[in-house]
């Protein structure tokens, strides 16, 4: 058999048809799992038959694709409305549909060349952009805005004003994040699976990277699944059962991962105002519900609720349990000094990934004919901003010293693993 002829099957495992199936997979996981939590939260009571356009605006966020609000009243009345939030529970659903997909025609394959792998990775990302693109176009929606009772709404009903806000998204900045999305899931895929092949070339970074992104990927969705267990206690003792399937199913991701910065000792800033809110915990609504900018670390929850130091110590134990796998994925002969270094690399670079994806900035107002002024009870307003070089800082010191102590843990069954080994040869 020709060298030709052996390449064949591996290259006919991941053609066209399998890159479109990864695709459209990875798109209805994420569009049912929106579809869901907004059915959740409400969103299919919205007029206009508009849930199916509300779902697709939903999906394109999750991929980082920016979303447009407008409004329009008639010249007799102002409104303003900006949103910037991504439902990380969509994202990670669509995170691990599609590593999946990616990988498993990669599988039992020791080394792929970078032609092969650029190759399959460009198949999914023509089929994802064309996707991206119709989402894009169909996320689009108008709708009215209630005057409410009161002065104003009298003025409304006299001039007839019909207020209207709308959102679409802007096509151009969705399909270049939702391209960078796609690729940043492609590549953390390869880093974290140990069976899925590299270049030749590649091979030598395996042993430091791939311990330690697997590690992470570990932590983040050990984080995840303690969340939706307290969610779905929450739900059987407490009620709210609709309300707590919307976080779940909207924003878990977002709730547990910032906590997880919080444990660590980092800041973060915001505010809540208006009809917003936070949905869960309370607790964060009523340090951020204030008339300035406040202050939202442990110290200032811990004013509200004492036992929110218990972050501290679910973040001892899965950050140690993170570096104990850490190191017993890794090579016998890596240093604990080592391990501490690598630890603290890769929890920067995840604390960094939670400030970029764990902001949110919401706001919307409407004044007629300049009562109103954009305040009241017609406008509200909702931000959460990190201080990144803070959460930064506490995440170098808790790499450092569990990703040593775990090194330490670790020490016995990375030598039974050699042991193992060498009885083999």
């Amino acid at each position: 058999m020709s060298p030709r002829t052996a390449s064949a099957p591996a290259v006919a495992r991941h053609g066209w048809a399998q890159a479109l199936f990864t695709v459209l997979a990875t798109l209805i996981a994420m569009g049912v799992t929106a579809a869901l939590g907004l059915w959740a939260a409400g969103a299919r009571d919205l007029p206009g038959g508009s849930f199916p356009r509300i779902v697709t605006a939903t999906v394109v966020t999750a991929v980082g694709g920016s979303i447009e609000l407008s409004g329009n009243a008639d010249g007799l009345a102002g409104s303003r409305a900006g949103l910037t939030v991504i439902p990380l529970t969509v994202t990670l659903v669509g995170t691990l549909v599609l590593a999946a997909g990616f990988l498993r025609p990669l599988r039992h394959r020791a080394v792929a060349g970078a032609p092969e792998l650029a190759g399959w990775a460009a198949r999914i990302a023509v089929l994802w952009l064309l996707a991206l693109l119709g989402l894009a176009l169909g996320a689009r929606q108008t709708f009215g805005i209630s005057l409410g009772n009161g002065t104003i709404s009298d003025i409304g009903n006299l001039f007839d004003i019909s207020p209207k806000v709308g959102f679409k998204a802007d096509v151009p900045t969705t399909l270049v994040f939702g391209l960078l999305w796609l690729l940043g899931v492609l590549v953390l895929a390869l880093l974290v699976s140990r069976g899925a092949p590299l270049p030749g070339r590649l091979l030598r970074f395996q042993e430091s990277v791939r311990p330690a992104a697997y590690a992470m990927v570990v932590l983040l969705l050990a984080y995840v699944a303690l969340g939706a267990v307290v969610c779905l206690l929450t739900a059987a003792t407490r009620g709210h059962a609709a309300e707590t399937l919307a976080v779940l199913l909207l924003g878990l991701p977002n709730l547990v991962w910032l906590a997880l910065t919080l444990g660590l000792g980092a800041t973060w800033t915001g505010r809540v105002q208006g009809p917003f809110g936070l949905p869960m915990p309370h607790v964060l609504d009523e340090v951020l519900r204030t008339k300035d900018v406040s202050t939202l670390n442990l110290t200032t929850l811990a004013d509200h609720d004492g036992r929110v130091w218990w972050l501290v110590v679910v973040d001892a134990v899965l950050l140690l349990a993170a570096a104990f796998v850490m190191a017993a994925r890794s090579p016998a002969r890596i240093r604990a000094w080592q391990h501490a270094l690598h630890m603290a690399v890769a929890l920067v670079l995840t604390v960094v990934m939670i400030c970029l994806v764990g902001r949110i900035s919401a706001h919307y107002g409407l004044s007629v004919l300049g009562i109103g002024d954009l305040g009241g009870g017609l406008s509200g307003n909702l931000s959460l901003q990190p201080r990144v070089w803070t959460a930064v800082a506490f995440a170098v010191l808790w790499g450092l010293v569990t990703g040593f102590l775990g090194a330490l843990l670790a020490r016995p069954a990375r030598r039974r693993g050699a042991a193992g080994a060498a009885r083999e040869r």
